[in-house]
């Protein structure tokens, strides 16, 4: 069994630690948003809720119609871009013929062990062992969500590069993967996989994974750039204008994969909820819109299905083409495939739950383009 203790990880050093301090971001020992968050705590009611609340409906009452996936299904590369959702925020993405992985998380557990922490809602569509070689693993930062020390150890020796921000390679490499296969990159900064472009793009998140390492590592979103199709992945991020930037920079995107659950009105500078993440596609100069870090965990107190009804809501009000693959299911953007595959059951609206992030400018949907 895995030590708890190994899996808070590793503290940059040296080398490591020096181009860190050498980053814009990193500011008097930590890295930092370019907007400041003024909404992100945790009172006595919501640590009431969390623990004590009605889950009735934040985890699913039936099985999932999840995808099951062999082997077999990804013996030959997609001539296409194609996209694969195995849960949360974990996607096969094969693009100009690479294939990428974002934040593979295989474990049971959301957390540095499986007594803590909470379940998946699902087993994983694949088998860890029937994944396809990979061209890179790609991480937006290091939440337990995201960055699964099992499924990293069992992916060390597998995985010819492990492309990330800045200081998770210390994680990495504490875990087994070899410090010759970690590229780790600060925002704007940019490399090359197989004649696909990686370019490490602006987040409003944080990092850490136990008490005493929060934002000692950088969190960020991607964007990737083949000569024929471009997509782009929000990792966790709340509402910044920089969405904008990185539009006007590295798009227009085929496909932007965005987060959209766990989201709640105390952590919205952390996560920007359903309607922003449909603002943030438009700003990224998105064409199709996929939906992930949703209907796997139940880690906010928004019933389950909400962020799906949500986001179909919002994306309908701005014209934005949606897609909703099943848990395991691959999409292509000739075939997008948009028809609700979750039950009906209670949800908030916009109006009756907002979520709005603290310190945004107030013409901010003027980045939209038209």
């Amino acid at each position: 069994m895995i030590d708890v203790w190994s899996a808070f990880g590793q503290r940059a050093s040296g080398a490591r630690l020096e181009r860190m301090q050498r980053s814009p971001q990193y500011v008097d020992g930590r890295f930092v948003n370019t907007i400041s968050a003024q909404n992100m705590g945790m009172s006595w009611n919501t640590l009431k809720e969390w623990f004590f609340g009605d889950d009735t409906h934040r985890v699913p009452a039936e099985p999932l119609p999840v995808v099951q996936r062999s082997a077999a299904d990804f013996s030959a590369p997609a001539s296409d871009l194609r996209i694969t959702w195995f849960g949360h925020s974990s996607l096969l993405v094969e693009i100009d013929g690479v294939r990428l992985l974002t934040d593979p998380l295989w474990s049971d557990h959301a957390s540095p062990g499986p007594l803590f922490g909470v379940k998946r809602f699902h087993a994983p569509p694949l088998a860890l062992d029937d994944l396809p070689p990979l061209d890179a693993v790609v991480l937006s930062h290091d939440h337990y969500d995201h960055l699964d020390e099992p499924t990293i150890r069992a992916l060390a020796d597998r995985i010819p590069l492990f492309v990330a921000p800045l200081g998770l390679g210390a994680h990495l490499e504490y875990w087994g993967v070899p410090a010759d296969r970690i590229v780790e990159l600060d925002w704007w900064e940019r490399t090359e996989v197989g004649g696909v472009t990686l370019v490490c793009t602006p987040a409003r998140h944080f990092s850490g994974r136990f008490l005493n390492d929060r934002a000692a590592t950088l969190w960020a979103s991607w964007a990737f750039l083949g000569a024929e199709r471009r997509a782009y992945f929000s990792g966790d991020t709340a509402m910044f204008p920089g969405f904008a930037e990185i539009g006007e920079k590295l798009g227009p995107f085929d496909v932007a994969m965005m987060e959209v659950g766990a989201y709640n009105a105390a952590w919205a500078d952390v996560h920007m909820g359903p309607e922003q993440a449909v603002l943030a596609h438009q700003m990224v100069r998105g064409g199709l819109f996929v939906p992930v870090h949703w209907g796997t965990f139940n880690l906010a107190f928004h019933t389950w299905t909400e962020p799906a009804e949500r986001v179909r809501v919002a994306a309908q009000e701005a014209g934005v083409s949606l897609a909703f693959p099943r848990p395991g299911e691959s999409l292509t953007l000739a075939a997008p495939s948009a028809e609700p595959w979750w039950p009906e059951g209670p949800w908030q609206t916009a109006e009756e739950a907002p979520v709005v992030s603290s310190g945004l400018p107030a013409d901010l949907e003027a980045a939209i383009p038209q």
